[in-house]
Protein backbone atom coordinates (compact mmCIF):
# COMPACT_ATOMS: atom_id res chain seq x y z
CA UNK A 1 0.00 0.00 0.00
CA UNK A 2 1.19 3.56 -0.66
CA UNK A 3 3.22 4.84 2.40
CA UNK A 4 1.39 8.17 2.29
CA UNK A 5 -1.96 6.40 2.46
CA UNK A 6 -0.69 4.22 5.34
CA UNK A 7 0.39 7.33 7.22
CA UNK A 8 -3.00 8.97 6.71
CA UNK A 9 -4.84 5.83 7.77
CA UNK A 10 -2.63 5.46 10.87
CA UNK A 11 -3.24 9.04 12.00
CA UNK A 12 -6.95 8.75 11.38
CA UNK A 13 -7.06 5.42 13.17
CA UNK A 14 -5.52 6.99 16.27
CA UNK A 15 -8.00 9.84 16.24
CA UNK A 16 -10.97 7.64 15.53
CA UNK A 17 -10.14 4.91 18.03
CA UNK A 18 -10.82 7.47 20.73
CA UNK A 19 -14.03 8.48 19.00
CA UNK A 20 -14.98 4.83 18.73
CA UNK A 21 -14.40 4.34 22.46
CA UNK A 22 -16.58 7.32 23.31
CA UNK A 23 -19.18 6.02 20.89
CA UNK A 24 -19.21 2.58 22.55
CA UNK A 25 -19.44 4.14 25.99
CA UNK A 26 -22.33 6.38 24.98
CA UNK A 27 -24.20 3.51 23.38
CA UNK A 28 -23.80 1.50 26.58
CA UNK A 29 -24.92 4.41 28.69
CA UNK A 30 -27.86 5.12 26.41
CA UNK A 31 -29.03 1.50 26.72
CA UNK A 32 -29.06 1.94 30.48
CA UNK A 33 -30.96 5.17 30.11
CA UNK A 34 -28.19 7.38 31.45
CA UNK A 35 -27.65 9.64 28.39
CA UNK A 36 -29.70 10.94 25.45
CA UNK A 37 -26.97 12.59 23.36
CA UNK A 38 -26.74 11.65 19.65
CA UNK A 39 -23.98 9.41 18.33
CA UNK A 40 -20.83 11.53 17.81
CA UNK A 41 -19.30 12.25 14.42
CA UNK A 42 -15.60 12.42 13.56
CA UNK A 43 -13.61 14.76 15.74
CA UNK A 44 -11.84 17.92 14.63
CA UNK A 45 -8.43 16.21 14.53
CA UNK A 46 -9.57 13.62 12.02
CA UNK A 47 -11.32 16.29 9.95
CA UNK A 48 -8.07 18.27 9.71
CA UNK A 49 -6.14 15.21 8.53
CA UNK A 50 -8.80 14.38 5.94
CA UNK A 51 -8.74 17.93 4.62
CA UNK A 52 -5.20 17.42 3.29
CA UNK A 53 -5.71 13.98 1.77
CA UNK A 54 -5.87 15.44 -1.76
CA UNK A 55 -8.42 13.00 -3.13
CA UNK A 56 -12.06 12.10 -2.72
CA UNK A 57 -12.85 10.47 0.62
CA UNK A 58 -15.86 9.09 2.46
CA UNK A 59 -16.06 7.89 6.05
CA UNK A 60 -19.00 5.58 6.81
CA UNK A 61 -20.33 4.10 10.02
CA UNK A 62 -21.36 0.53 10.86
CA UNK A 63 -24.49 0.80 8.68
CA UNK A 64 -22.62 2.46 5.78
CA UNK A 65 -24.17 5.80 6.62
CA UNK A 66 -21.94 8.69 5.55
CA UNK A 67 -20.30 10.31 8.56
CA UNK A 68 -18.05 12.66 6.62
CA UNK A 69 -17.08 13.28 3.00
CA UNK A 70 -15.40 15.99 0.97
CA UNK A 71 -16.78 17.83 -2.09
CA UNK A 72 -14.82 15.60 -4.47
CA UNK A 73 -16.73 12.53 -3.31
CA UNK A 74 -20.01 14.31 -4.06
CA UNK A 75 -18.68 15.56 -7.41
CA UNK A 76 -17.73 11.99 -8.34
CA UNK A 77 -21.33 10.95 -7.69
CA UNK A 78 -20.37 8.51 -4.92
CA UNK A 79 -22.81 9.94 -2.37
CA UNK A 80 -26.43 10.99 -2.38
CA UNK A 81 -27.74 12.54 0.81
CA UNK A 82 -26.06 10.54 3.59
CA UNK A 83 -25.73 7.25 1.71
CA UNK A 84 -23.26 5.56 -0.60
CA UNK A 85 -24.85 5.42 -4.04
CA UNK A 86 -23.15 2.34 -5.44
CA UNK A 87 -23.46 -1.22 -4.26
CA UNK A 88 -19.78 -1.80 -5.19
CA UNK A 89 -18.70 0.73 -2.55
CA UNK A 90 -21.04 -0.67 0.09
CA UNK A 91 -19.72 -4.17 -0.60
CA UNK A 92 -16.06 -3.21 -0.26
CA UNK A 93 -16.83 -1.37 3.01
CA UNK A 94 -18.64 -4.46 4.33
CA UNK A 95 -15.72 -6.74 3.45
CA UNK A 96 -13.20 -4.48 5.19
CA UNK A 97 -15.47 -4.27 8.24
CA UNK A 98 -15.77 -8.07 8.31
CA UNK A 99 -12.15 -9.03 7.57
CA UNK A 100 -10.24 -6.05 8.91
CA UNK A 101 -8.02 -6.08 5.81
CA UNK A 102 -7.33 -3.07 3.57
CA UNK A 103 -8.84 -3.54 0.11
CA UNK A 104 -8.17 -1.85 -3.23
CA UNK A 105 -10.30 -2.01 -6.38
CA UNK A 106 -11.10 -0.04 -9.51
CA UNK A 107 -14.69 0.55 -10.57
CA UNK A 108 -16.44 2.17 -13.51
CA UNK A 109 -19.53 3.78 -12.01
CA UNK A 110 -22.40 5.87 -13.43
CA UNK A 111 -22.03 9.49 -12.42
CA UNK A 112 -25.77 10.23 -12.22
CA UNK A 113 -28.91 8.20 -11.57
CA UNK A 114 -29.81 8.62 -15.25
CA UNK A 115 -26.72 6.70 -16.37
CA UNK A 116 -24.91 8.08 -19.41
CA UNK A 117 -21.63 9.60 -18.22
CA UNK A 118 -19.51 7.34 -16.05
CA UNK A 119 -16.44 7.76 -13.88
CA UNK A 120 -13.55 5.36 -13.31
CA UNK A 121 -12.41 5.45 -9.67
CA UNK A 122 -9.64 3.59 -7.88
CA UNK A 123 -10.84 2.97 -4.31
CA UNK A 124 -8.83 2.08 -1.19
CA UNK A 125 -10.84 1.04 1.85
CA UNK A 126 -9.51 0.69 5.41
CA UNK A 127 -10.98 0.27 8.89
CA UNK A 128 -10.74 3.22 11.26
CA UNK A 129 -11.33 2.08 14.78
CA UNK A 130 -14.21 -0.28 15.51
CA UNK A 131 -17.01 1.70 13.92
CA UNK A 132 -15.73 3.55 10.87
CA UNK A 133 -14.54 2.69 7.36
CA UNK A 134 -12.53 5.13 5.25
CA UNK A 135 -12.89 5.05 1.46
CA UNK A 136 -10.26 6.97 -0.55
CA UNK A 137 -11.19 7.51 -4.20
CA UNK A 138 -8.89 8.56 -7.08
CA UNK A 139 -10.52 9.71 -10.33
CA UNK A 140 -8.84 7.59 -13.03
CA UNK A 141 -11.31 8.45 -15.80
CA UNK A 142 -8.91 10.54 -17.89
CA UNK A 143 -5.98 8.18 -17.31
CA UNK A 144 -8.08 5.19 -18.36
CA UNK A 145 -9.44 7.01 -21.40
CA UNK A 146 -5.96 8.10 -22.49
CA UNK A 147 -4.62 4.58 -22.09
CA UNK A 148 -7.48 3.16 -24.15
CA UNK A 149 -6.92 5.78 -26.87
CA UNK A 150 -3.19 5.01 -26.92
CA UNK A 151 -3.76 1.26 -27.16
CA UNK A 152 -6.32 1.76 -29.91
CA UNK A 153 -3.99 4.11 -31.74
CA UNK A 154 -1.08 1.65 -31.60
CA UNK A 155 -3.33 -1.15 -32.86
CA UNK A 156 -4.62 1.02 -35.72
CA UNK A 157 -1.14 2.21 -36.69
CA UNK A 158 0.12 -1.37 -36.77
CA UNK A 159 -2.78 -2.37 -39.00
CA UNK A 160 -2.39 0.62 -41.33
CA UNK A 161 1.36 0.12 -41.72
CA UNK A 162 0.94 -3.51 -42.72
CA UNK A 163 -0.75 -2.63 -46.01
CA UNK A 164 1.93 -0.43 -47.62
CA UNK A 165 4.81 -2.40 -46.08
CA UNK A 166 3.34 -5.66 -47.34
CA UNK A 167 2.68 -4.17 -50.77
CA UNK A 168 6.25 -2.85 -51.02
CA UNK A 169 7.60 -6.27 -50.11
CA UNK A 170 5.46 -8.07 -52.70
CA UNK A 171 6.22 -5.52 -55.42
CA UNK A 172 9.94 -5.81 -54.75
CA UNK A 173 9.70 -9.56 -55.26
CA UNK A 174 7.63 -9.06 -58.42
CA UNK A 175 10.24 -6.70 -59.88
CA UNK A 176 12.95 -9.22 -59.14
CA UNK A 177 10.96 -12.04 -60.78
CA UNK A 178 10.19 -9.90 -63.84
CA UNK A 179 13.71 -8.60 -64.34
CA UNK A 180 13.65 -9.64 -68.01
CA UNK A 181 10.27 -8.01 -68.71
CA UNK A 182 10.93 -4.30 -69.08
CA UNK A 183 7.24 -3.35 -69.28
CA UNK A 184 6.36 -5.34 -66.15
CA UNK A 185 9.27 -3.81 -64.28
CA UNK A 186 8.06 -0.30 -65.14
CA UNK A 187 4.51 -1.15 -64.06
CA UNK A 188 5.63 -2.66 -60.75
CA UNK A 189 8.08 0.17 -60.13
CA UNK A 190 5.33 2.73 -60.60
CA UNK A 191 3.14 0.92 -58.11
CA UNK A 192 6.08 0.60 -55.74
CA UNK A 193 6.57 4.35 -55.86
CA UNK A 194 2.89 4.92 -55.01
CA UNK A 195 3.02 2.59 -52.00
CA UNK A 196 6.28 4.12 -50.77
CA UNK A 197 4.75 7.58 -51.07
CA UNK A 198 1.69 6.43 -49.14
CA UNK A 199 3.88 4.91 -46.42
CA UNK A 200 5.86 8.13 -46.16
CA UNK A 201 2.65 10.19 -45.85
CA UNK A 202 1.32 7.88 -43.14
CA UNK A 203 4.52 8.06 -41.10
CA UNK A 204 4.58 11.85 -41.47
CA UNK A 205 0.97 12.16 -40.28
CA UNK A 206 1.70 9.93 -37.28
CA UNK A 207 4.67 12.12 -36.38
CA UNK A 208 2.58 15.29 -36.77
CA UNK A 209 -0.22 13.90 -34.60
CA UNK A 210 2.26 12.89 -31.91
CA UNK A 211 3.87 16.34 -32.02
CA UNK A 212 0.49 18.05 -31.73
CA UNK A 213 -0.35 16.16 -28.56
CA UNK A 214 2.86 17.38 -26.92
CA UNK A 215 2.65 21.06 -27.89
CA UNK A 216 1.53 23.73 -25.42
CA UNK A 217 -0.05 26.43 -27.57
CA UNK A 218 -0.42 28.79 -24.62
CA UNK A 219 3.37 28.90 -24.23
CA UNK A 220 4.48 28.59 -27.88
CA UNK A 221 1.70 30.63 -29.48
CA UNK A 222 2.17 34.10 -30.94
CA UNK A 223 0.27 36.73 -32.91
CA UNK A 224 -0.64 35.20 -36.27
CA UNK A 225 -2.41 36.76 -39.24
CA UNK A 226 -5.24 34.51 -40.36
CA UNK A 227 -4.89 35.91 -43.91
CA UNK A 228 -1.24 34.83 -44.05
CA UNK A 229 -2.14 31.35 -42.81
CA UNK A 230 -4.88 30.92 -45.42
CA UNK A 231 -2.55 32.12 -48.19
CA UNK A 232 0.21 29.71 -47.12
CA UNK A 233 -2.21 26.77 -46.84
CA UNK A 234 -3.51 27.46 -50.36
CA UNK A 235 0.03 27.76 -51.76
CA UNK A 236 0.95 24.35 -50.33
CA UNK A 237 -1.96 22.79 -52.23
CA UNK A 238 -1.52 24.59 -55.56
CA UNK A 239 0.29 21.77 -57.35
CA UNK A 240 -2.20 19.05 -56.35
CA UNK A 241 -5.09 21.33 -57.39
CA UNK A 242 -3.51 22.07 -60.77
CA UNK A 243 -2.96 18.35 -61.36
CA UNK A 244 -6.77 17.90 -61.25
CA UNK A 245 -7.60 21.22 -62.93
CA UNK A 246 -9.26 22.36 -59.70
CA UNK A 247 -9.48 26.08 -58.94
CA UNK A 248 -8.93 27.23 -55.34
CA UNK A 249 -10.90 30.43 -54.85
CA UNK A 250 -10.10 32.51 -51.75
CA UNK A 251 -12.29 35.19 -50.22
CA UNK A 252 -11.29 38.75 -49.35
CA UNK A 253 -8.59 39.35 -46.69
CA UNK A 254 -10.00 39.54 -43.19
CA UNK A 255 -7.30 41.51 -41.37
CA UNK A 256 -7.79 39.52 -38.16
CA UNK A 257 -5.20 37.99 -35.83
CA UNK A 258 -5.27 34.92 -33.58
CA UNK A 259 -2.98 33.67 -30.83
CA UNK A 260 -1.60 30.47 -32.30
CA UNK A 261 1.23 28.28 -33.45
CA UNK A 262 1.37 29.46 -37.07
CA UNK A 263 2.76 26.19 -38.44
CA UNK A 264 0.08 24.14 -36.71
CA UNK A 265 -2.95 26.07 -37.94
CA UNK A 266 -1.39 26.30 -41.41
CA UNK A 267 -1.11 22.53 -41.37
CA UNK A 268 -4.71 22.20 -40.17
CA UNK A 269 -6.08 24.38 -42.99
CA UNK A 270 -3.74 22.73 -45.51
CA UNK A 271 -5.20 19.34 -44.55
CA UNK A 272 -8.75 20.63 -45.02
CA UNK A 273 -7.95 22.06 -48.46
CA UNK A 274 -6.05 18.90 -49.42
CA UNK A 275 -9.03 16.80 -48.34
CA UNK A 276 -11.36 18.95 -50.47
CA UNK A 277 -9.11 18.55 -53.51
CA UNK A 278 -8.79 14.77 -53.08
CA UNK A 279 -12.54 14.22 -53.04
CA UNK A 280 -13.56 16.83 -55.63
CA UNK A 281 -14.10 15.96 -59.30
CA UNK A 282 -11.61 17.37 -61.81
CA UNK A 283 -12.44 20.82 -63.11
CA UNK A 284 -14.42 21.94 -60.05
CA UNK A 285 -13.78 24.71 -57.51
CA UNK A 286 -12.69 24.62 -53.88
CA UNK A 287 -13.64 27.74 -51.93
CA UNK A 288 -11.81 29.13 -48.90
CA UNK A 289 -13.44 32.00 -47.03
CA UNK A 290 -13.00 33.74 -43.68
CA UNK A 291 -15.16 35.99 -41.56
CA UNK A 292 -15.15 37.57 -38.11
CA UNK A 293 -18.25 37.45 -35.90
CA UNK A 294 -18.40 38.48 -32.23
CA UNK A 295 -14.69 37.99 -31.65
CA UNK A 296 -14.55 34.58 -33.36
CA UNK A 297 -12.54 34.00 -36.55
CA UNK A 298 -14.27 31.49 -38.83
CA UNK A 299 -12.62 29.83 -41.84
CA UNK A 300 -14.65 27.62 -44.18
CA UNK A 301 -13.44 25.23 -46.89
CA UNK A 302 -16.11 24.21 -49.41
CA UNK A 303 -15.86 21.52 -52.09
CA UNK A 304 -18.10 20.09 -54.81
CA UNK A 305 -17.41 16.48 -53.95
CA UNK A 306 -19.79 13.56 -53.41
CA UNK A 307 -20.85 14.68 -49.93
CA UNK A 308 -20.88 12.73 -46.66
CA UNK A 309 -23.78 10.79 -45.15
CA UNK A 310 -25.10 11.86 -41.71
CA UNK A 311 -23.84 8.61 -40.18
CA UNK A 312 -20.30 9.17 -41.47
CA UNK A 313 -20.30 12.83 -40.42
CA UNK A 314 -20.35 11.71 -36.79
CA UNK A 315 -17.12 9.72 -37.21
CA UNK A 316 -14.97 11.42 -39.84
CA UNK A 317 -12.76 13.11 -37.24
CA UNK A 318 -11.79 9.77 -35.69
CA UNK A 319 -8.28 8.47 -36.34
CA UNK A 320 -8.05 6.19 -39.36
CA UNK A 321 -11.79 6.39 -40.07
CA UNK A 322 -12.53 6.48 -43.79
CA UNK A 323 -15.90 7.06 -45.43
CA UNK A 324 -14.77 4.96 -48.39
CA UNK A 325 -11.63 2.96 -47.58
CA UNK A 326 -11.06 1.85 -51.18
CA UNK A 327 -11.38 5.39 -52.54
CA UNK A 328 -9.22 6.79 -49.76
CA UNK A 329 -6.41 4.43 -50.73
CA UNK A 330 -6.79 5.45 -54.37
CA UNK A 331 -6.51 9.13 -53.46
CA UNK A 332 -3.58 8.50 -51.12
CA UNK A 333 -5.41 9.41 -47.92
CA UNK A 334 -3.96 8.16 -44.61
CA UNK A 335 -7.11 8.42 -42.52
CA UNK A 336 -5.41 10.86 -40.13
CA UNK A 337 -5.89 14.19 -41.90
CA UNK A 338 -9.18 15.20 -40.29
CA UNK A 339 -8.08 13.87 -36.92
CA UNK A 340 -5.07 16.18 -37.12
CA UNK A 341 -7.37 19.08 -38.05
CA UNK A 342 -9.51 18.43 -34.98
CA UNK A 343 -6.46 18.25 -32.69
CA UNK A 344 -4.98 21.46 -34.11
CA UNK A 345 -8.02 23.63 -33.57
CA UNK A 346 -9.06 22.04 -30.27
CA UNK A 347 -5.53 22.75 -28.96
CA UNK A 348 -6.07 26.40 -29.92
CA UNK A 349 -9.33 26.72 -28.02
CA UNK A 350 -11.41 26.39 -31.19
CA UNK A 351 -13.35 23.67 -32.96
CA UNK A 352 -14.16 22.19 -36.36
CA UNK A 353 -17.56 21.23 -37.77
CA UNK A 354 -18.86 19.85 -41.04
CA UNK A 355 -21.94 20.48 -43.14
CA UNK A 356 -22.52 18.06 -45.96
CA UNK A 357 -25.25 16.59 -48.11
CA UNK A 358 -24.74 13.63 -50.35
CA UNK A 359 -24.42 14.80 -53.94
CA UNK A 360 -24.04 18.47 -52.92
CA UNK A 361 -20.50 18.66 -51.57
CA UNK A 362 -19.18 19.50 -48.11
CA UNK A 363 -18.19 22.54 -46.07
CA UNK A 364 -15.72 22.21 -43.21
CA UNK A 365 -15.66 25.16 -40.81
CA UNK A 366 -13.04 25.93 -38.18
CA UNK A 367 -13.36 28.57 -35.47
CA UNK A 368 -10.71 30.33 -33.42
CA UNK A 369 -10.96 33.12 -30.83
CA UNK A 370 -9.73 36.44 -32.20
CA UNK A 371 -6.64 37.83 -30.53
CA UNK A 372 -7.39 40.79 -28.29
CA UNK A 373 -6.89 44.01 -30.31
CA UNK A 374 -5.18 45.81 -27.43
CA UNK A 375 -2.64 42.96 -27.23
CA UNK A 376 -2.01 43.33 -30.97
CA UNK A 377 -1.45 47.08 -30.57
CA UNK A 378 0.96 46.56 -27.68
CA UNK A 379 2.95 44.00 -29.66
CA UNK A 380 3.08 46.31 -32.69
CA UNK A 381 4.54 49.04 -30.50
CA UNK A 382 7.22 46.67 -29.18
CA UNK A 383 8.17 45.73 -32.75
CA UNK A 384 8.69 49.36 -33.83
CA UNK A 385 12.36 50.46 -34.02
Amino acid sequence: MNPAVLAIVSVLAGVLVGAGGVYAFMVSERKRGHVDEPVPTIGDGAAEVLSVVGRGYVVVDSTNGVVKANPSAYAYGLIRGHSLVHEELRSIADRVRRDGVVEEAQFELPRTPLGGASIVVFVRAAALGDEFILLLADDRTEVTRTEAVRNDFVANVSHELKTPVGAISLLSEAIDDAADDEEAVRRFAKRLFIEAKRLSALVQDIIELSRLQGTNVVIKGQRVSIDAVISEAIDRNTMSAEAKSITIRAGRPLGAYVHADAEQITMGLRNLIDNAIRYSPAGTTVGVGARLVDGVVTVSVTDQGPGISPEDQERIFERFYRVDAARSRQTGGTGLGLSIVKHVFTNHGGDVTVWSHEGQGSTFTVRLPQMDESAVADENEREMP
